[in-house]
């Protein structure tokens, strides 16, 4: 299963989820769906052209950014306009994530398990909002992400994949892969801040067995995923479409 990071100064989570296989043989078309972390960062002005133009060959058309206004703005601003055709701006309205809501006896999978829940349950019609805006064949090649491309980003992107067909130990691992690039953030970052504290145990690790568990738990609550979704307003068609512009011919 290919997992690899496609790297740019400053973007550490950056992938292309071409050649991940489904249950029927299928795999999933490169070059047409990306994730990642924060986008933003290649409207730095010190951005090196060869990178301006390695970008640009990933031909992106659509960019989907789920951070709040708020922070878009306290981190720097929205990908620049060279970089896609269209950009929208889906912020998913999950509550804030509270520390005193972290026990060190549950430990950080039990955490971010409850996080997914409510981000399920407060932000479902964005979340099935942006997940329609990859089913456009126009929207293509997209890119989704968030700040770090872990949460926000990695609940659409295991949904995706569960609609696609991607059986759940593959979607496990494209989760946990996260984990690297956070590790790869961590590096950089403690070359500008020495002084850097360790992340919080619930913000450094991305353990396959939440992902697994809160689709199980989902799947229990709705049905399936497609289910949850088309209760928040996705349509079959759309589904049909992702599978069409995705997935390559059985």
């Amino acid at each position: 299963m290919p997992l690899e990071f496609i790297d740019f100064p400053r973007v550490f989570n950056l992938r292309d989820l071409g050649g991940l296989t489904t249950r029927d043989g299928r795999a999933i078309r490169p070059g047409l769906l990306y994730r990642s972390d924060n986008l933003g960062v290649l409207a730095d002005e010190a951005l090196p052209p060869a990178d301006r133009d390695r970008f640009g060959a990933l031909g992106v058309r659509t960019i989907i950014d789920l951070r709040q206004p708020a922070e878009i703005e306290r981190h720097g601003g929205r990908a620049p306009g060279w970089s896609c055709s269209s950009w929208h701006n889906v912020p998913l309205n999950n509550p804030a994530w509270r520390d005193e809501d972290y026990s060190e006896v549950d430990g950080p999978a039990a955490y971010l398990i409850a996080r997914y829940h409510e981000a399920a349950k407060t932000s479902g019609t964005h979340i099935a909002r942006t997940i329609g805006l990859l089913a456009d064949p126009a929207a293509v090649p997209a890119a989704v992400h968030c700040l770090g491309g872990r949460d926000r980003t990695g609940i659409i992107i295991a949904f995706v994949e569960d609609l696609l067909g991607v059986p759940d130990e593959t979607i496990a691992a494209d989760y946990h892969f996260t984990e690297q690039a956070t590790r790869r953030f961590m590096t950089w970052f403690r070359t500008v801040r020495p002084d850097a504290k360790d992340l919080l145990p619930y913000l450094d690790v991305t353990p396959p067995e939440v992902i697994l568990t809160f689709l199980t738990e989902l799947r229990a609550e709705y049905g399936s995923v497609q289910s949850y979704l088309e209760f928040h307003g996705l349509t079959e068609g759309q589904v049909q479409a992702l599978r069409s512009i995705y997935l390559t011919e059985a």
